[in-house]
This record gives C-alpha cells, sequence and structure tokens, in this order.
C-alpha cells in the first residue's frame, strides 16, 4: 500500500532552510519497527506519522522518530505536523490538540503576512542537575572562560531534558564541536543526551546551537526552545516582565537557518513561567507517495 508523505521546512519563511520534516499522512498498519526504518530512510531529525487519536476531540495522535530511535515529544514535527493537518484539511480549523507520547499538546495557527504561524503549547517546565564548567568546555572543545559567569550549565526540560550552557558570545557558540564520543563521556548516566548552546544576540534575541549524541547537529529544536527561554529569564540574561516574547536563531552555523519564536507569561514569584509558548512559520518542499 502506498502512502501520501509530505516533506517541509518549520521554523523558517525561505524555503530549502529551517528543520527538515518528513510526514507520512496515515501510519495506520505501519509497525514501529517499519516506523522506525522509514525514518531511517527519509534521514531527517526526525520523521512523523498521523494516526487516529485516542480520544475523538482531540485531531490525531502522531508518532515521532529520529533515524535511530521514537520520541515522546518533539517541538518542530509537532510544528510541521500540525502545519501539515491544517494544509491537507484533514482537521478543521487552526487550533486543536495533538496527542504525542508526553500526553495532549495543544496547537494554533495564526495567519500571518500571507502564510499561517502555529504555536504550540509547552507542560510545565523543570531544572535539575548542574555540570561544571570545566567539563562541558572539555566535551564542547571551548575554553571555560567562555561560559557566561554565574550562569550554570544545568539540565531543563518540559518534557525532554537538555542541559543548558550559556556562552559569551554567538563566536564561542560557533566555535563549540560536536563529537560523539566525548559527549557520550559527558553524558553518561545521565537523564540527557543533548547540550543545547545559546549566548544572547540582542535584547530578546539568542543564538543556538544544539548538540546531540544521536543527531550531531539539529537545525531548530522546538522541544528545547521552550525551557531555553525559561532558562534565559530565570539567569537573567533576557529581562523578566510578566510576558516575555524572544526569538532564538539556529542552524545558522550548519546552512540551515531557523527562527524560534518563545512566548513565556509569569506570575509574581517564581520562576516557572505560567505558560510557554513555541511558534514558527513552515514551509513545503514536497509532495509524493511511500511506495
Amino acid at each position: 500500500m502506498t502512502r501520501q508523505i509530505r516533506i517541509v521546512d518549520v521554523f523558517t519563511e525561505k524555503p530549502l532552510t529551517g528543520n527538515q520534516l518528513a510526514v507520512v499522512l496515515d501510519g495506520r498498519g505501519i509497525s514501529t519497527e517499519e516506523m522506525q526504518r522509514i525514518a531511517r530512510e527519509m534521514n531527517f531529525s526526525e520523521t512523523t506519522f498521523i494516526l487516529p487519536p485516542d480520544d475523538p476531540v482531540h485531531a490525531a495522535r502522531i508518532r515521532i522518530f529520529t533515524p535511530v530511535s521514537e520520541l515522546r515529544f518533539a517541538g518542530h514535527p509537532t510544528i510541521g505536523t500540525a502545519w501539515v493537518l491544517a494544509d491537507e484539511k484533514i482537521v478543521e480549523g487552526l487550533e486543536f490538540v495533538l496527542e504525542e507520547g508526553v500526553g495532549p499538546v495543544p496547537v494554533r495557527g495564526e495567519p500571518r503576512d500571507g502564510h499561517t504561524v502555529f504555536w504550540m503549547k509547552h507542560p510545565k517546565v523543570t531544572f535539575g542537575e548542574v555540570l561544571p564548567h570545566a567539563r562541558v568546555a572539555e566535551a564542547l572543545g571551548v575554553a571555560e572562560s567562555d561560559f557566561v559567569d554565574g550562569v550554570p550549565a544545568q539540565v531543563a526540560g518540559t518534557g525532554l531534558p537538555f542541559l543548558f550552557a550559556a556562552l559569551g558570545s554567538t563566536d564561542a557558540v560557533d566555535a563549540a564541536v560536536s563529537e560523539k564520543s566525548r559527549l557520550q563521556k559527558l553524558f553518561e548516566g545521565r537523564s540527557t543526551d543533548a547540550i543545547f548552546i545559546f549566548a544572547a544576540a540582542a535584547r530578546n534575541r539568542l543564538y543556538s546551537r544544539m548538540l546531540s549524541v544521536d543527531i550531531a547537529e539539529d537545525p531548530a529544536t522546538g522541544s528545547a526552545s521552550g525551557p531555553l527561554g525559561a532558562f534565559a529569564v530565570k539567569y537573567g540574561l533576557v529581562r523578566r516582565e510578566p510576558k516575555v516574547s524572544m526569538v532564538s536563531e539556529q542552524g545558522t552555523r550548519m546552512g540551515r537557518q531557523s527562527f524560534i519564536h518563545i512566548n513565556l507569561e509569569y506570575g509574581e514569584s517564581t520562576d516557572i513561567p505560567d505558560l510557554i509558548e513555541v511558534g514558527g512559520a513552515v514551509m513545503p518542499v514536497l509532495k509524493g507517495e511511500l511506495l
């Protein structure tokens, strides 16, 4: 049986930039092993498979695969799949809920300048283990002095944990090297195998890269960008206000420039935002059949 497949670029307004995503429109009858093999064939950061929802009030259930494993939650696959569901008229309207491994994920579309920006809500952010700057610097091939003083290298996440590290300049971010054996050593026995490094580039603008054991570098990481925003505010790299909006530029060094928009809302006396939203534009690239 043939399956319809879409390829889109996520977190960009220019085709052939951003983060690539393959979306299989009907995942029914495809085994987990076959899904994994298809994702390996696509060889993008992620491939998604659309399935009927477990709860009929939701729009769809989606399964997300990297070339080597299944993910419970991910940002650019959520945004890109939501856009495809709307563009293919599989769902009605621009506000609906997707079922993922972490549970229901609300999404909303916002028409803007001739295209639709999709937003996803993140679960609550949690902050965890702190690692010494010296160990992280060794893993990345940068100097310990490149880290921002007073800002720890800390694990945080909203469903998937990442190690966040703030560097003092965009040049330092670009100088970091993704070397699998060194990253494996850094993450041995820990809850994550991915590090998100960034620098404050301008007011409410960040310059970012995501390096991991499985994928040397990811062009745009929506699942990390929500906790990134909360991390940047928590440690004073972005000014805290009741409502905070920022943009993270990612993927530029690898030739896949992406822009991830982050919205946060805070109460009066907590470092944990009441609302985290991540959004971006999606550009269609290819329609085809998986034979």
